[in-house]
């Protein structure tokens, strides 16, 4: 598992719309919050998805980047994307090696049955591409918010 103090895993991944996007594009330019969610459209992924997306203008006031990462494919990110209205920048890790780099991929247990998924996770790097905050197993409920304050504090 990352921590803060790290460099950030660079990746090139696609996006709804197939552009492929890199943290390293954004070196020197934006802080990036990197948040890794369970599965497009879902109840948790939707309030978490459409909380960025609210303070989408905020988190731009404070040169900040906000990026979804799951396993979904494009297409699914697209649906996603369109049928919330969602700002956020969904990418799709298809392979989970991203997932892997950010060690979120992890066996959870639900109703008794042990399987791998993604644990919800944000990650915030700074515009020298290190990890200044590795918050793992978050809620998504408020966690936006609770992110932006963070984001607040690195400028």
């Amino acid at each position: 598992m990352l921590q803060a103090g790290q460099v950030a895993p660079d990746f090139a991944l696609p996006d709804a719309d197939m552009r492929n996007v890199t943290l390293k594009a954004h070196r020197g330019k934006h802080h990036v919050v990197l948040y890794f969610y369970p599965k497009d459209d879902t109840s948790g992924c939707t309030l978490e998805a459409l909380d960025f997306t609210n303070l989408a203008d905020e988190f731009e006031q404070a040169n900040c980047i906000v990026l979804g990462v799951s396993r979904d494919d494009c297409g699914s990110h697209a649906a996603f994307r369109d049928k919330h209205g969602l700002a956020v920048q969904l990418l799709a890790d298809v392979d989970g090696e991203a997932c892997e780099d950010y060690g979120v991929w992890q066996e959870k247990e639900k109703d008794g049955v042990k399987r791998l998924g993604i644990v919800r996770s944000t990650f915030i790097i700074d515009t020298a591409g290190v990890v200044r905050h590795a918050l793992y197993g978050v809620n998504a409920k408020g966690h936006a918010a609770a992110v932006l304050e963070l984001v607040r504090d690195l400028n």
